[in-house]
């Protein structure tokens, strides 16, 4: 597969995963998807194969003491921009899943924060973890109430 191929797919396979935990956050399909690893493994699988295709004995020896003008030349290789991005996807993802499953175990509303993600991984976690600040000091007794709930839902839900 092409390295242009390889970056198209992953940016594909990620969108349904946002789009669950965004669009259909209780839903029990989006929470078992959301359970699974399977998607960073095979996200990790690409990035891993992309990463040994872009070091080189230059490039080794550029990362071992990373200068931002190193950095910057790295990243104008195709294979080595590839891997960049694939390593933002997963990394995105997974905190995105975080706050995902942050907002399920605390009642805490998520879907800005995760959107944030999307696009801009650290902001989506700030955007979380100001909104569970704010939220903890405005409504603590609607966060304590709604963890139970939330924890109540799932187990029922379970057939536990």
């Amino acid at each position: 597969m092409a390295i242009s191929q390889l970056f198209n797919v992953a940016n594909l396979f990620v969108l349904p995963f946002w789009a669950l935990m965004i669009l259909l956050p209780n839903w029990k399909v989006t929470r078992q998807i959301m359970s699974s690893y399977l998607p960073f493994v095979l996200l990790a699988g690409a990035y891993l194969y992309l990463f040994i295709n872009s070091i080189t004995p230059e490039n080794a020896q550029a990362l071992s003491n990373p200068q931002l003008a190193d950095i910057a030349r790295f990243f104008t290789d195709e294979t080595a921009a590839a891997t960049g991005w694939i390593h933002f996807l997963v990394m995105d993802l997974f905190v995105g899943r975080w706050i995902y499953w942050e907002g399920q175990k605390t009642g805490i509303w998520t879907i800005h924060s995760l959107a944030l993600c999307l696009f801009a991984g650290p902001m989506g976690l700030l955007s979380h973890i100001l909104t569970y600040w704010i939220s903890k000091a405005l409504f603590p007794k609607f966060q304590q109430n709604e963890a139970v709930t939330v924890g109540e839902k799932a187990e029922s839900s379970s057939g536990t």
